[in-house]
């Protein structure tokens, strides 16, 4: 009997060689202990980042909307509720939140992308083509990271993440 039907190798019809290359694959599946520890750390980032840049978004919308930090404009107001500003004190500061604490993250994501995507194309673009000369960088910088984010859902240390591991939440 050839060495591809012995039993030894089983019934596939497997050489020794492809069974050695197949335990190769195996031991590099199990995960080396710096392996784990990077993806441990592409956890912590994502979770960084989503809270990081939540609780910054937030601190973008309370000058709009309660005139904290200084407020708007020279006399320090807030934006008038039912403005386009006082709109963008809205989102930003109840989004950012959410996006802090990873609440419907998805969908509050794609709604700050959209907001940002307006806002540059409205307030920045008309001013020049270059992010940087037209002010618009913040923007664009948030654009991505909601993008990301809307892509990729919560991450760990968030509501969402904790609703799914109890199986009541898909995002």
């Amino acid at each position: 009997m050839p060495v591809s039907q012995s039993t030894e190798y089983g019934e596939r019809g497997v050489t020794p060689r492809v069974v050695e290359r197949e335990r190769k694959v195996e031991r590099k599946k199990v995960a080396h202990p710096v392996a784990r520890r990077s993806f441990d750390l592409a956890g912590a980032t994502h979770a960084i980042l989503r809270i990081g840049a939540g609780l910054l978004f937030f601190l973008h919308g309370a000058p709009k909307l309660f005139g904290w930090f200084g407020g708007m404009g020279p006399a320090g107001g807030s934006a008038e509720l039912f403005s386009l500003m006082g709109l963008a004190g809205v989102l930003e500061v109840f989004g950012g939140l959410a996006i802090a604490l990873g609440v419907l993250t998805r969908p509050v994501a794609v709604v700050l992308a959209l907001e940002m995507l307006i806002a540059y194309f409205y307030a920045h673009a008309p001013q020049g083509p270059v992010p940087y000369a037209n002010g618009g960088e913040l923007a664009l910088l948030y654009l991505v990271v909601w993008t990301f984010l809307a892509g990729n859902g919560a991450g760990p240390w968030s509501v969402d993440g904790a609703l799914r591991g109890r199986g009541r939440a898909t995002a």
